[in-house]
């Protein structure tokens, strides 16, 4: 049974979203990297340590991200995508149904 939404589109959508998030990536890892080094300044209360572990492991979930656009990517179903581009090939036509 052929899908009604556009795998094409849906493909290309997550391609975008996975750019940004590679932009995005290098600023995360550096946030990451500023937010250890202030764990280690000098008579850090624990309270404050506990915090800064929190924002790193919360920095740590762009992974999360990666994850899910993986994911959507998996369920998008391959013969869809190559049968809109065979119908692409041919022009796009209503159908009379």
């Amino acid at each position: 049974m052929p899908i009604k939404w556009s795998a094409i589109k849906v493909s290309k959508a997550m391609d975008d979203v996975e750019a940004q998030i590679s932009l995005a990536d290098q600023f995360f890892t550096e946030a990451r990297k500023k937010a250890n080094e202030a764990r280690s300044i000098p008579n850090l209360p624990q309270y404050m340590d506990y915090r800064l572990i929190g924002l790193v492991e919360d920095i740590n979930r762009i992974g999360y991200i990666k994850d899910r656009i993986k994911s959507i990517r998996e369920q998008i179903p391959t013969l869809a995508i190559e049968a809109e581009q065979t119908q692409g090939k041919y022009g796009n036509q209503q159908s009379l149904v």
